[in-house]
């Protein structure tokens, strides 16, 4: 039986989709036959009907969710109730070049990404069914990913996600008993405090999160309060453009190979509803836990909930920035009021990298140091 449905899980209280279509989908086709590649004169068909492009954007053949989905196969129960998977799968094409990554992007090509997310967000968010859009990139044979051309997915939501609910719910709670955005407040500890931040520039900075759950994880978040990515200025899209390629760049230093990870892009829902208190950012999940090793999800993570690091977040920060050092080259370390202790720490190399080789691209002017008037400003929800 081909299908897709939603099914209600009454005790985590949330919807799981059964997509059983998708188990048709190509799988790690062979050299010469990606259909994500650009179609050749006389050459194997490919979902892109022309020679070259740069980026393009289609819907998925094998979607989780569907514009006009059929009824549920199964009939639900009051208890375990079913609904149509209403939504939209997208695919979004980084580039035509099949042996690119992320990381190998221009910063001027990661730009016009940035507005193409914008685009789509603002386009799928306004259908009537559409409550959440969700922007993601898998990357790696270690995260599933079946198709190794560069790629990231776009899932537009009927419902507003488990992960996104409670970062509603406790940003809200924050809000309401502070006045303040909590993200806001968390990208100020990590700013003050620095040993934890891998990346900055004008308008984002980057940093390993106090309780990170990957050894290498990183939150890239705006300095500025904004709710989504149709809300960043001109500058700074061209700021987050920058940094994502500072990152990414670093990670394939860190090992010296190719580094696998899943990006997420954390955004207020489409829904009509007032989201004041949330903050735009981007998660990166990277498995590795070391060149030859995996942070897999086992019993703990799986079965309880809870995450066990395995790494010290002030230590892999520390080798992310030096990894981020050589992959961008010169680097500029941060200055601004801090402790002595942590003046003394970075002067010994644990200050956050900074590419100015992005800064000298000549996109979004030039690069200012943490502590000159760029910290978190609009923080109020």
């Amino acid at each position: 039986m081909r299908m897709s449905e939603l099914r209600w899980n009454p005790v985590l209280e949330e919807w799981v989709v059964t997509a059983t279509h998708r188990q048709d989908r190509t799988y790690k086709p062979p050299e010469g036959f990606c259909p994500l590649c650009p179609t050749r004169n006389g050459e194997f068909p490919t979902e892109v009907p022309a020679a070259d492009y740069e980026i393009v954007v289609f819907e998925n053949k094998y979607p989780s969710f569907r514009r006009d989905p059929c009824a549920p196969a199964v009939l639900g129960t009051e208890l375990q109730p079913t609904a149509p998977s209403q939504g939209v799968c997208e695919v979004v094409l980084y580039t035509d070049d099949h042996h690119a990554t992320f990381a190998d992007l221009s910063v001027e090509r990661i730009a016009n990404l940035v507005d193409v997310w914008a685009d789509r967000y603002e386009e799928l968010g306004a259908l009537s069914y559409v409550r959440y859009v969700l922007i993601f990139e898998n990357k790696g044979d270690s995260v599933g990913v079946t198709l190794h051309h560069p790629h990231g997915q776009i899932y537009a939501f009927p419902f507003i996600p488990p992960r996104a609910a409670k970062e509603l719910e406790s940003s809200s709670k924050y809000a309401a008993a502070r006045g303040r955005c909590m993200f806001c407040d968390l990208l100020a500890e990590e700013l003050a405090d620095g040993r934890r931040v891998v990346a900055e520039n004008e308008g984002f900075a980057a940093f390993i999160p106090f309780s990170a759950r990957y050894p290498y994880e990183v939150h890239v978040m705006p300095k500025q309060h904004r709710k989504s990515i149709t809300q960043l200025s001109r500058l700074e899209r061209r700021s987050l453009a920058r940094i994502l390629s500072t990152v990414t760049r670093g990670y394939d230093g860190l090992f010296g190979f190719s580094f696998p990870y899943m990006m997420i892009v954390h955004q207020e829902p489409t829904d009509g509803g007032e989201y004041g208190h949330y903050h735009l950012h981007f998660e990166f999940y990277p498995p590795h836990r070391t060149a030859t090793k995996i942070k897999y999800l086992a019993g703990c993570e799986s079965g309880a909930g809870t995450f066990i690091n395995d790494t010290l977040p002030e230590q892999t920060a520390e080798e992310l920035r030096a990894a981020i050092g050589r992959a961008n080259e010169p680097t500029v370390a941060r200055t601004g009021a801090q402790s002595s202790a942590q003046s003394s720490a970075q002067s010994s190399g644990q200050s956050s990298a900074r590419s100015s080789a992005d800064d000298n691209a000549g996109i979004n002017g030039t690069a200012e140091t943490a502590g000159s008037g760029g910290g978190p400003g609009g923080c109020g929800a």
